[in-house]
C-alpha cells in the first residue's frame, strides 16, 4: 500500500478567498458561506474535496463555558485570558449548572444554526470538544500553572482533575445539545503543552488525565492523540495508554526520522507551514519523498495561503505518485 496523505485549506486561507477577516469566519455566516464558495474553485483546481462550511476553527469552547474570557482581535485568531489569577482560588472553581449558557456558547450555537439552516452540508460542531488536560489547565491558570507541580503538587492535581472532569462532562453537554450520540469509535484530542514535563512527572501529572481522557467518555475503538511539545523519552507513554496514532504537530523535537526509530504507534508526518512558505517546489518534494521513506501513517499538509498554490500543485503531484 503506498504513502497516505491528506490535504486541507487552513481558516486563513478561506478568509483571503473570500475577502473576508479572519474573525469574521466565528461569527458571520455570510462571510463563512462566501469563503467556502470562494475556496471551490481553488480545491478543483488541486483536484481535492474543498472543506464544508464550519465555524473557524475554535479550541477554546470548554474553557469558554467555563466562563473564560476570549478575545476576537480583527483579522486575528482568538485570544483566551486565564480564568483565575492565583493559587488561592483553585480551590473554589466550581462547575457552571449549565455548560451552554455562557455568552460567547450561545452565541456561537446561534451562528452554528443559522448556518445549519442555510447550507446542508455545514459541520456541526462549535468548537473543539475540548483540549487536553495540561493544555487545559495552563488556559485555566496561565503560564503560573507550569510551577505549581513544583510548588505545590497537590493543587496541581487538584486543578488537573477540575479540567479533566468539567472537560469530560463539558463534552457531554454539548454532544447532547448538537445531537451527536457519544458512543463506542474513535476518539482523539490534542494536549500541546502537555511535553513541558519532563519524563519523570509526566507519569504523575499527564498519564493518569490522559488515561481518563480514554476511558471515561466512551470506549474507543481507536485512541489518537496531539501533542507538539514530545521528546523521545516521552513516546513509551504512549505505548502504556494504548495509543493507535499520534500527531506531533509543530514537534521541534520529534523529526519523522525519530518517530520511526523511537515512536510505539503509527505516527503523522507534518509538513510544515513555514517549510511551504519558505521552501522552493523542489525542496518540497524533496522533503516529502524524504518524509514518505519514514513510514508515517499519513503526510499532512494544508493552504495557509493562496500564493502557495503552485506549491501545493507539487507537493499533491508526488503525493499521488507515491500513493499508488
Amino acid at each position: 500500500m503506498g504513502q497516505k496523505w491528506a490535504c486541507g485549506f487552513s481558516d486563513r486561507a478561506l478568509a483571503e478567498a473570500a475577502g473576508v477577516p479572519l474573525d469574521a469566519l466565528h461569527f458571520d455566516v455570510d462571510a463563512i458561506i462566501a469563503a467556502h464558495e470562494a475556496i471551490k474553485p481553488i480545491a478543483e483546481r488541486l483536484g481535492i474535496n474543498p472543506p464544508a462550511p464550519h465555524l473557524a476553527g475554535f479550541t477554546y469552547a470548554h474553557i469558554a463555558a467555563l466562563g473564560a474570557d476570549i478575545e476576537f482581535p480583527p483579522g486575528s485568531e482568538p485570544k483566551p485570558r486565564p480564568l483565575i489569577q492565583s493559587v488561592n482560588e483553585i480551590e473554589n472553581l466550581r462547575e457552571p449548572d449549565d455548560y451552554l449558557s455562557a455568552p460567547l456558547i450561545r452565541r456561537r450555537l446561534e451562528v452554528l444554526e443559522e448556518l445549519k439552516k442555510r447550507v446542508h452540508n455545514a459541520v456541526n460542531s462549535i468548537g473543539h470538544i475540548f483540549e487536553g488536560p495540561v493544555t487545559t489547565a495552563a488556559l485555566i491558570f496561565g503560564d503560573a500553572f507550569f510551577t505549581l507541580p513544583y510548588d505545590n503538587p497537590k493543587l496541581a492535581h487538584q486543578l488537573l482533575d477540575f479540567a479533566t472532569t468539567s472537560a469530560l462532562n463539558y463534552a457531554k453537554t454539548i454532544s447532547n445539545r448538537l445531537d451527536i450520540p457519544l458512543k463506542r469509535g474513535p476518539l482523539s484530542f490534542p494536549d500541546d503543552f502537555a511535553g513541558i514535563f519532563p519524563p519523570d512527572m509526566f507519569a504523575e501529572f499527564v498519564v493518569p488525565y490522559w488515561n481518563r481522557f480514554f476511558t471515561e467518555l466512551y470506549e474507543p475503538t481507536h485512541r489518537s492523540v496531539h501533542s507538539e511539545l514530545l521528546r523521545p523519552e516521552h513516546l513509551k507513554f504512549l505505548a502504556e495508554l494504548k495509543v493507535d496514532l499520534f500527531d506531533p504537530g509543530m514537534d521541534q523535537y520529534l523529526s519523522p526520522e525519530t518517530l520511526q526509530q523511537h515512536c510505539p504507534c503509527a505516527f503523522t508526518a507534518p509538513i510544515h507551514p513555514w517549510d511551504i512558505r519558505d521552501l522552493s517546489e523542489d525542496a518540497l518534494e524533496d522533503l516529502y519523498i524524504r518524509y514518505s521513506r519514514c513510514g508515517p501513517e499519513k503526510i499532512l499538509f494544508s493552504m495557509d495561503s493562496l500564493s502557495w498554490e503552485p506549491k501545493i500543485a507539487r507537493l499533491l503531484k508526488v503525493a499521488r505518485r507515491l500513493e499508488n
